[in-house]
C-alpha cells in the first residue's frame, strides 16, 4: 500500500473511531499526519480520557483499519467516491469551520464545542465537489413546514437553480425536501448533505428524491456507507451546510430547532444569515423571528432578488418594492395643492382653486393646462373637476 492509500485509509478509520468534527482528532492529523494519529490513538495516546475511551470501545467492536478497509471497498461498489484534503476537488471552504468554536462562547455541547473541519467526504454523484460548491446556497427549515413555508422555499430553489446556484440542504422532509425539488424541478444542481451513509436514505420516504439528487447533483457524507443516522449527527452535519455556502437562509424554524443552529453557525463564520419572515401566529416562525431580534448581523429575505443580492457581486442589488405608480407621482406641489383643493365632486371655478389652494391665480391658470393634459382635472363649462378613473362614478353625498 503507498503512502496515498495508507493516509486515505487512516482518515476513513479516524472518521470511524470518533465522531467528525473532534478538535483533538482534527489536531492531531494536522500536526503529525492522518497514519501517525491513527497510529497514536490505537497506542492509546489520546490526549484526552473521553477520545481514549471512545476508541477503546469503537476499538473492541473491530480493527479499525479493517473496517476502514472494508468501507473503502462498500464504497467503490456503491459507485461513490471518498474526497480527502489531498484531492483536487476538496472544498476549501470547510477549513473555516477550525475558527468557529471561538464564535460560540458559553456553549456546553459537544457539537457546539468539537466542530473542526471534516477528515474526508464521501460523495455519491458525477460533479466535481469543489465545483458544485463555489456557487451555493443553503435553504433550511423546519420539518413540520406549513404551506407557506414549503411554497417559499420550492420558489426560492428553483429561483437559484434557474441562475446557476447549487441549492444545499440536508434532504429532510418539509423545507429541506422542497428545496431539493425546486432545484430539481429548474434542472439545476443541488447537494443533499447527510447524517448518515450515502447508500442509506434516511428519511425512507425520500428515498426517490436521494436518488434523482445523486443523478443529476450531489449526496455528501461525513460517514462511511452503512452509518446509521443518529440524533446528533443531525446537529454535526449542519455545520458543513453552513460552511460550505455562500449563505443560509432560514425558511421556517420553530423554537428548537436544528435549522437555527445551522443560521447560528452560518453567523458564526461570517457567511450570510437570511431569514424569510412568516406569520407571528405561526409556531413555525417562532425560532426564524428569534434570530431576526437577536442578531442585527442576521438579513431579512423576502424573495429571490434579495436573497440574490446578499450571496451575488457587489453591485447586484434588489429592486426596491414599489406600489403601483400613478400620474400623479411626479407633480410639483403647487400642482398637488391644486388637486387637492378640487372638492370630490361637483365644479369649481378658478378663483376659488386659488383661494382654496392658497396659490396665486396666475399659477392656478399656469398649472391647470397640464393637469388636464394628465388626465387627472377635467375643464367644464362652469369650471374644473377631478378626473375619476375609468369605469368608477363619484361617490354619491349622503
Amino acid at each position: 500500500m503507498n503512502t496515498h492509500e495508507e493516509s486515505r485509509l487512516a482518515r476513513v478509520a479516524l472518521t470511524w473511531l470518533a465522531e467528525p468534527g473532534t478538535r483533538s482528532v482534527y489536531r492531531l492529523v494536522a500536526e503529525i499526519g492522518p497514519v501517525a494519529a491513527l497510529d497514536l490513538l490505537l497506542d492509546g495516546g489520546a490526549p484526552q480520557e473521553g477520545l481514549r475511551d471512545a476508541v477503546a470501545a469503537r476499538t473492541r467492536a473491530g480493527d479499525p483499519r479493517a473496517v476502514a478497509a472494508e468501507a473503502l471497498h462498500r464504497t467503490d461498489r456503491l459507485g461513490a467516491r471518498l474526497v480527502t484534503p489531498d484531492d483536487d476537488e476538496w472544498p476549501t471552504t470547510v477549513e473555516q469551520l477550525r475558527h468557529l468554536r471561538l464564535e460560540l462562547p458559553g456553549k456546553q455541547r459537544r457539537v457546539d464545542i468539537e466542530t473542526d473541519p471534516p477528515l474526508c467526504f464521501w460523495v455519491r454523484g458525477g460533479w466535481r465537489l469543489d465545483e458544485t460548491l463555489e456557487r451555493s446556497v443553503a435553504v433550511v427549515g423546519a420539518r413540520a413546514a406549513t404551506p407557506y413555508g414549503m411554497h417559499v422555499a420550492t420558489d426560492l430553489a428553483y429561483g437559484l437553480a434557474d441562475r446557476e446556484w447549487t441549492v444545499v440542504s440536508g434532504g429532510a422532509y418539509g423545507i429541506d425536501a422542497a428545496a431539493h425539488r425546486g432545484a430539481l424541478n429548474a434542472g439545476g444542481l443541488t447537494v443533499a448533505v447527510l447524517a448518515c451513509g450515502v447508500d442509506r436514505p434516511y428519511p425512507l420516504g425520500n428515498t426517490a428524491l436521494f436518488d434523482g439528487i445523486a443523478e443529476t447533483g450531489l449526496l455528501v457524507s461525513e460517514w462511511p456507507p452503512g452509518a446509521e443516522p443518529l440524533r446528533p449527527r443531525f446537529l454535526i452535519r449542519n455545520r458543513v451546510i453552513a460552511a460550505a455556502t455562500r449563505g443560509t437562509v432560514l425558511v421556517e424554524a420553530a423554537a428548537r430547532s436544528g435549522a437555527t443552529q445551522t443560521t447560528r453557525r452560518a453567523l458564526a463564520l461570517n457567511r450570510r444569515a437570511m431569514v424569510v419572515p412568516g406569520p407571528v401566529t405561526s409556531a413555525m416562525s417562532v425560532g426564524a423571528h428569534e434570530i431576526l431580534r437577536e442578531d442585527p448581523a442576521a438579513r431579512l429575505v423576502t424573495g429571490l432578488a434579495q436573497v440574490l443580492e446578499e450571496v451575488g457581486p457587489i453591485g447586484d442589488l434588489a429592486p426596491v418594492p414599489r406600489g403601483p405608480e400613478h400620474p400623479a407621482d411626479a407633480l410639483d406641489d403647487d400642482a398637488r395643492s391644486i388637486l387637492e383643493a378640487l372638492p370630490r365632486r361637483g365644479t369649481v371655478g378658478v378663483d376659488d382653486i386659488a383661494a382654496r389652494a392658497g396659490l396665486a391665480v396666475r399659477t392656478v391658470l399656469r398649472t391647470l393646462p397640464m393637469l388636464v393634459e394628465l388626465s387627472l382635472v377635467v375643464r367644464r363649462e362652469d369650471g374644473y373637476a377631478l378626473a375619476h378613473p375609468a369605469g368608477r362614478t363619484p361617490p354619491r353625498s349622503r
